[in-house]
């Protein structure tokens, strides 16, 4: 099974609302799409969204990373080789971690593909089912109270509350959504790197003093403040998970050997894709560190590549895969299946996607 051609387009998805944290907002999913074909005839698929505020990476980053530097390196390349095939993809470009992962997910699903197998097995096969939270956009705290009702009238009963706008109004924006959805609804919130160590621990124990009952922080602190994030994590009442502070299996081992996190949030796009993951993942089941799989706002095909890689490993505990219902809409078809928080894994042999609604990609 050889790779013939690297084939790149571009789809759009509405959400169904807007999509606003501390550090963007966004109407709608715009991401690059990645189909390799080979020379049986197979296609692989994979997806990167343009997230540069996080990653760095835009739209016309990571068409030029695949169309200039990664596809050169694996035409002609035969799956079968994978090990080979995959040291190309990491070794073509540095950074660029979302083109690197939308090529690494099409990769693996051709090479569950070449062997009759869906990844999720092919990676340990641990469940064929996972529940995800959504989102709650941070807003006013009326807002994001009726944001949560809606939610909890959907099925949810994990939500993750976004904050850090305007830092004196978290602990109100919380009280009303606790106040609104009740006691048995788990919450755990995520700044996006919006406070300072000490503003994150005094914001953090009055909102556990005030019987908000937080499950986790995400990512209080700035991405490189890895003794900010110890401080945090040693004073804090709310168990603090690292989210843009890993990006790397290297930057996620400095955090589980200096004790600066309770859990690690996993995402392909921040650390280029399965291969890197599954690094991340074997450190932390060394380290007896439990980990959370996460996206950025990304539509099926990726997202169900992180489902692939959820529903193989027991140390992943929690769940954070809700781009796809955060859409209006799904162009995408096969793959996993997403019914509210509820998702289960395909069957198929690879990633199990069969291709995406005529019209709706453009290939660029």
């Amino acid at each position: 099974m050889k790779i013939t051609e690297v084939r790149l387009g571009k789809i759009s998805v509405p959400l169904r609302v807007p999509f606003k944290t501390a550090l963007r907002r966004v109407d709608s999913v715009e991401d690059v799409i990645v189909e390799i074909v080979t020379d049986t005839g197979h296609k692989g698929y994979g997806e990167a969204p343009p997230t540069g505020v996080i990653t760095g990476d835009t739209t016309d980053a990571i068409i030029g990373a695949i169309r200039d530097h990664i596809s050169k390196k694996i035409i002609g390349l035969d799956i079968d080789n994978f090990e080979d095939v995959i040291q190309e993809v990491q070794s073509s470009i540095v950074h660029n971690s979302s083109a690197k992962a939308a090529v690494d997910m099409a990769l693996y699903d051709l090479y569950g593909q070449l062997f009759n197998i869906p990844v999720y097995k092919l990676f340990g096969g641990a469940r064929k089912s996972i529940t995800t939270d959504i989102t709650i956009s941070v807003n006013d705290p009326e807002t994001m109270a009726h944001d949560a009702i809606n939610a909890i009238e959907r099925g949810y009963d994990t939500l993750k509350v976004k904050v850090g706008v305007d830092p004196s109004l978290d602990v109100s924006r919380l009280s009303a959504v606790r106040n609104a959805v009740g006691n048995n609804v788990r919450i755990r919130i995520d700044a996006n790197q919006a406070w300072t160590p000490k503003e994150a621990v005094r914001i953090l124990n009055s909102m556990q003093e005030k019987g908000l009952n937080l499950e986790l922080v995400e990512q209080p602190v700035k991405a490189a403040d890895i003794e900010g994030l110890k401080f945090v994590t040693e004073r804090s009442y709310v168990p603090v998970l690292a989210d843009e502070s890993v990006f790397s299996p290297e930057d996620a081992l400095k955090i589980m050997q200096y004790h600066a996190a309770d859990m690690i949030n996993i995402k392909l796009m921040k650390c280029g894709g399965l291969y890197n993951a599954l690094k991340i993942i074997a450190a932390a089941e060394i380290y007896g560190i439990e980990c959370m799989l996460g996206c950025m706002l990304e539509a099926k095909i990726s997202v169900n590549a992180a489902v692939e890689l959820a529903c193989a490993k027991k140390i992943i505990t929690r769940i954070d895969l809700d781009g796809p219902v955060l859409c209006s809409e799904d162009p995408i078809m096969g793959g996993a299946v997403f019914n509210e928080k509820d998702i289960t894994v395909s069957d198929a042999p690879g990633m199990g996607i069969k291709g995406i609604e005529e019209g709706r990609l453009m290939y660029i």
